[in-house]
């Protein structure tokens, strides 16, 4: 699996209570050529989990971390339960696993990319967090993400409406998709969401701060435990502004002043997501996070994502704005604009 860096801010350390979940960390062999071991709990000892402390005495969060899992954020249609048997469980991964190993049809627009499997990208080569919850989401109780309201409703058909006027996501750099221009992935969060690959993070505590770095799109997030005051409604982010504090054993963050540029599930720039990270175990931690946005939804939601451990470093990510596989993108797309235009111009003759 691909990492990439940045230079570590210093070493203090963070830890945990235990909560019991359902939550199992998986080494799974790469490639994965048959069902993935049944997940099963760790043999309960009697004891609670002590985590090691930073030396000022926090909870030690840090080091490498993925939320790489085959585990969906919604309930999947014709799934009724809450938590898979173990054996639905290894199938439901070895099913995501085979398709995400198919290859593309050669010659198509979607085969003109890297081969996930031959680059160690798939999630079955790597370790991922693995779970018998048949949904990220724990609340709603039926694992959905709660319908739109009527505001989030009219919003959806203005966006819907602005891209159609804008033409098609190749028309003009403006149009194309923001992870296509490496800005910023879904794997930056707030909330921390599966990024398909490369779905690691680093985590580095100072006195006063955490910092968590993403791999995808190499983005870091300087969350202060000072309690200080969040930043007026004029300062907007990509990933909003973080502000932590602890609550026992747990690291809570709030965050809000999202810039509304890459919504979240259909979310405005009114977001608000609330982050829980505590250490269960010397390889697990366990991340659990609440949407609310009144002119989305109405009614919060939560969703628990488990960070498993892993390898590091983490190396640069290789993609940037203005990369040159933009204007590539561009011209690949009027070169064929042109071809089927002269196609057409030929079959009226």
């Amino acid at each position: 699996m691909n990492r990439r860096s940045l230079v570590s801010i210093g070493a203090l350390v963070l830890g945990v209570a235990v909560l019991l979940s359902a939550t199992i960390v998986a080494q799974v062999p790469a490639p994965l050529a048959k069902p993935a071991p049944a997940a099963k709990a760790p043999a309960p000892t009697g004891k609670p989990y002590t985590p090691p402390k930073t030396p000022d005495g926090q909870p030690d969060l840090q080091g490498f971390w993925t939320n790489s899992t085959y585990v969906p954020l919604e309930r999947p249609q014709g799934v009724t339960k809450e938590i898979y048997t173990p054996a639905e469980a290894e199938a439901a991964i070895k099913a995501a696993a085979d398709r995400e190993a198919e290859q593309t049809e050669p010659g198509t627009t979607a085969d003109v990319h890297y081969d996930f499997s031959q680059f160690g990208l798939d999630r079955s080569q790597s370790k991922f967090a693995a779970s018998l919850r048949t949904s990220l989401i724990i609340d709603p109780p039926d694992g959905k993400i709660p319908a739109l309201n009527a505001q989030g409703q009219k919003r959806g058909a203005e966006r819907a409406a602005a891209r159609k006027a804008a033409g098609g996501p190749y028309d003009s750099v403006q149009n194309m998709p923001i992870g296509s221009r490496c800005i910023i992935m879904g794997g930056s969060g707030p909330p921390m969401m599966n990024a398909g690959y490369n779905a690691n993070y680093q985590i580095v505590q100072a006195p006063g701060y955490v910092m968590i770095l993403t791999e995808m799109i190499h983005d870091a997030r300087i969350i202060p435990l000072d309690n200080r005051s969040q930043a007026s409604q004029g300062v907007r982010q990509w990933t909003g502004l973080s502000r932590g504090r602890w609550e026992g054993n747990t690291l809570v963050v709030e965050t809000t002043n999202f810039n509304g540029r890459n919504p979240f599930r259909g979310a405005s720039e009114n977001m608000k997501v609330t982050e829980r990270f505590t250490r269960i175990a010397d390889d697990a931690i366990d991340y659990k996070f609440t949407v609310e946005d009144p002119t989305t939804w109405d009614k919060a939601w939560t969703a628990e994502a488990p960070l498993a451990k892993t390898e590091g470093p983490i190396f640069e990510f290789a993609c940037h704005e203005t990369n040159y596989g933009i204007p590539n993108i561009l011209a690949g797309a009027r070169a064929e604009e042109k071809q089927k235009a002269e196609q057409a111009k030929k079959g009226s003759n």
